[in-house]
């Protein structure tokens, strides 16, 4: 232990370890395993998984190749081997999950595999030829097709059918039942709602508690495309006993509509709209395969770890790029809600965070040195990294640069749908890019603990965890945070903690700093106060990289040197890991070829945790 100080001068607790990888792997186990459930948070353990996986019922997967069921999916979460194409390539985790969760589009939901049925209407429709085809260009561009006719509302009713998408869901949830195993591994219902406006991005997935109350069927963007009355038909389902939540994602690439300071219509966003996002929308997935979505370097100038696998498309089959920052990505956002709740309108985005995939394959493909692409066609590393004969270039432009799937970490009380779904629901969660480290931060006045106290203990009782808000301190002097991070198993060494502090200041202003609390390898910041680099050891020719350099462990306690009670704040860790290869240069190494020009031969891996809030 060593007293050390952050880059703005502010004493701060400092510890690092470096523990034997078997104890890490033990407690990662150990944790895990926990079934028995228990009442005391101080018990709460870190489960990892994913809710937002695409199968061969969602009509974009099934264009693109795609020939795993739900039940691959699960099989493939639960560590088992499943047939990735339909050319026989395996797919495999290497380390299971322990939660997963189906979630289909609701849109033409099971419509395009029913067309393999010769007895069914659809499959006497003049296109479908085209989507069977066997050339896979041929299949995606008669996709295109449905899916422009879908945007402008002159869709073939043939694709519409709500028993088909009936019959698919029912099918889901059966499957979701038959695989659920309390104590040992989760699943959830679960559903896409896919509304695209203009090519920009809305979507959401709708997860809920338990099965026994779910809806005949779900609702889809081909109801309606508006956020309002997606919103409107969860309340609706609550009131026929569904409990229910809804996860926004990929802001980056929804052209600044995903946290838009104006409603549908174009109008400012009233107490009643707020109110109403708030409690439909507790959580934020930041990071998943079409990028990561926490912040950009045009927004957040001064934080040198803003430009992380930025996927800087909106979904247009031109590929067309976003031209609208503000209103894409999640720290903005949750300036822009300090924003709201400082005009005493509430915080229509005070959102935890979570990371996911958006498979389109069942496999959530998280690990980068085991990256099997997001649809069927990039199964194989030549067609994710080099791309298909007769794709376009921007489409083979945009493959390259998607990242490896994120994975959602909860801290929950047991393996059990009702203990994942509240801690998403009282946002007790982080993200990581897809290892499997944990992070975990306490906020409090008076808050104190030290590297040999029972620490979580100390945090429940004296404060509140991520996701928490910290109500008015009055006088008090400034909170302090306990912050703590454990590297992944099968991962790379930390590098650093950062808080990462938005607020509001008295005339309304926004404003953003980042901290860097503890750090590894006995390095000091220099005259400017920045942190030097940890170091790489990556050889990029072998893919390979050494954890000799960073922490297995850091820990730290911290106090905001700059606190305003008067002021809206929110605060949230950011752990950073030491470079490692990129799945990228993992294929090139492969396939024994030059990493593509334009693509990191190295990543820094990462994880945060939810945001605590301090309101006056």
């Amino acid at each position: 232990m060593s007293s050390v100080r952050n880059r703005m001068g502010y004493p701060l607790l400092r510890y690092a370890a470096s523990l034997p990888l078997a104890f890490l792997l033990a407690a990662n186990a150990a944790n895990a395993a926990n079934a028995a459930g228990s009442d005391d948070p101080a018990q709460r353990v870190a489960l990892f998984g994913n809710i937002h996986v695409h199968t061969n019922l969602s009509f974009d997967a099934f264009t693109n190749g795609t020939v795993t069921t739900p039940a691959d999916a699960y099989r493939w979460a639960r560590g088992e081997v499943i047939q990735g194409d339909k050319g026989g390539a395996q797919f495999r985790i290497r380390s299971p999950l322990d939660f997963y969760a189906v979630s289909d589009h609701a849109e033409m939901m099971g419509t395009f595999v029913e067309m393999t049925n010769p007895d069914s209407e659809i499959s006497k429709n003049p296109i479908t030829e085209r989507v069977l085809s066997e050339d896979q260009n041929t299949a995606m561009q008669a996709f295109a097709e449905i899916l422009r006719d879908m945007s402008t509302g002159n869709l073939d009713p043939d694709f519409t059918d709500p028993e088909v998408s009936r019959t698919a869901w029912a099918g889901m949830v059966k499957t979701a039942d038959e695989y659920y195993a309390p104590g040992e591994f989760t699943t959830f219902a679960a559903f896409e709602w896919s509304s695209n406006p203009d090519k920009r991005n809305l979507h959401r997935v709708v997860l809920f508690r338990d099965t026994g109350k779910v809806p005949d069927l779900p609702f889809s963007a081909i109801d309606s495309d508006r956020p309002e009355d997606l919103w409107a038909w969860m309340a609706l389902q609550r009131q026929a006993g569904s409990t229910l939540l809804a996860v926004p994602h990929n802001g980056n690439a929804s052209d600044g509509l995903m946290f838009s300071l104006t409603d549908s219509n174009g109008e400012p966003l009233d107490a009643a709209y707020i109110a109403e996002r708030a409690r439909n929308e507790p959580l934020y997935e930041i990071s998943q395969i079409k990028g990561t979505s926490e912040t950009h370097p045009d927004l957040s100038p001064n934080d040198e770890f803003a430009g992380f696998e930025i996927w800087d498309y909106t979904l247009s089959a031109d590929f067309e790029r976003p031209t609208h920052r503000e209103g894409s990505y999640a720290r903005k956002a949750l300036l822009d809600g300090l924003g709201f709740a400082h005009q005493g309108l509430g915080n229509p985005y005070q959102f935890g965070f979570i990371g996911d995939t958006d498979t389109h394959n069942a496999a959530a493909t998280n690990e980068e040195y085991n990256y099997t692409g997001k649809f069927a066609f990039e199964a194989h590393p030549e067609h994710r990294l080099l791309g298909l004969e007769g794709q376009p270039e921007g489409q083979k432009r945009q493959v390259r640069e998607f990242s490896s799937g994120g994975l959602a970490g909860v801290w929950a009380s047991e393996n059990t749908r009702e203990a994942i779904w509240d801690a998403m629901a009282r946002r007790e969660t982080f993200a990581t890019t897809g290892t499997k480290a944990k992070v975990r931060m306490f906020g409090g006045f008076g808050l104190a603990a030290g590297e040999g106290d029972d620490w979580v203990a100390a945090g429940y009782a004296g404060g509140v965890p991520m996701g928490g808000v910290l109500a008015g301190a009055g006088d008090a002097a400034a909170p302090t945070f306990i912050l703590w991070a454990l590297k992944g198993p099968e991962s790379g060494n930390l590098d650093r903690l950062q808080v990462v502090k938005g607020w509001i200041d008295a005339e309304g202003a926004q404003h953003e700093t980042i901290y860097d609390v503890a750090w590894s390898d006995d390095r000091e910041p220099g005259a400017d106060g920045e942190l030097p680099p940890v170091g790489d050891t990556v050889n990029v020719s072998a893919a390979t990289y050494e954890n000799s350099i960073g922490a297995t462990e850091l820990f730290a306690t911290w106090t905001d040197p700059d606190f305003d009670p008067a002021e809206h704040a929110f605060y949230y860790l950011r752990a950073i890991e030491i470079p490692t290869p990129r799945w990228s240069t993992y294929d090139a190494v492969a396939l024994g070829v030059p990493v593509p020009d334009g693509l990191p031969a190295t990543i820094q891996e990462r994880a945060w945790g939810s945001p605590i809030w301090y309101t006056p």
